[in-house]
């Protein structure tokens, strides 16, 4: 089980597809653990709740949820508790995801629950201004994901490349201790360059791996983006 990150990173969001379920979400954290290792760049995954525990405790990679609630352990019917996902070996969560919108106050309490419990939060903004208002409540990183993008194999470095340069300096002039990650339709090795050259200290990703034909070889791809900074 591993919970230390490091950056830059590469989260991969595994959604509900039906190709990073059960024992292919298993083979994709493989995947992933074994392109981390060569290329020297972390790699976390982010599968549906029910898998975190399979995954946390077979590859040696960071596992996040795709989301938590703020509320304390107790009758909470059908919310995921920060502690549970904790003792299931996540090392964090994502937060605020397009699909998964939530009130800032909401945010707010769930990254201050987080925190508490050493879990590393990634809370995801559609704007730059969105962006750099949640980083004052101190998540580990803000992921800038224009929604319209997402899932549309047109990258935001190249299609937007401002939206990623002014998340960078909005947030960080802000909190400077949070990371900035981008995401939407990132797709090659050129477009992490870019996002890289621009600030950017990683990606969220999601259909781009999941659905490839070789995850593999897009991950190392991405890596190596990753490493081409200059």
């Amino acid at each position: 089980m591993a919970t230390s990150l490091n950056f830059p990173i590469i989260i991969v969001n595994f959604k509900t597809y039906l190709e990073s379920q059960g024992k292919r979400a298993l083979e994709l954290s493989r995947a992933a653990e074994r392109v981390s290792r060569e290329h020297g760049v972390c790699i976390a995954v982010a599968p549906q709740a029910v898998d975190v525990r399979l995954i946390a405790t077979s590859a040696d990679i960071p596992v996040f949820t795709q989301h938590i609630d703020p509320e304390a352990p107790g009758a909470q019917t059908g919310h995921l508790a920060p502690e549970a996902a904790k003792e299931a070996g996540a090392a964090g969560s994502l937060l605020n995801h397009s699909e998964c919108r939530l009130r800032a106050d909401v945010i707010e309490g769930t990254v201050r629950r987080a925190a508490v419990l050493g879990l590393a939060t990634c809370v995801c903004a559609n704007t730059p201004s969105i962006g750099a208002a949640v980083s004052v409540f101190s998540p580990t990183m803000v992921a800038v994901e224009p929604p319209e993008l997402i899932g549309s194999g047109v990258s935001v470095s190249k299609a937007k490349p401002e939206v990623v340069s002014e998340s960078v300096l909005s947030i960080k002039k802000i909190n400077p201790n949070v990371r900035v990650l981008c995401g939407a339709g990132v797709t090659s090795g050129e477009d992490v360059a870019v996002a890289a050259r621009l600030g950017s200290e990683g990606i969220l990703v999601a259909s781009g791996v999941v659905k490839a034909k070789n995850p593999s070889a897009v991950l190392a791809e991405f890596a190596k983006g990753l490493r081409t900074r200059k």
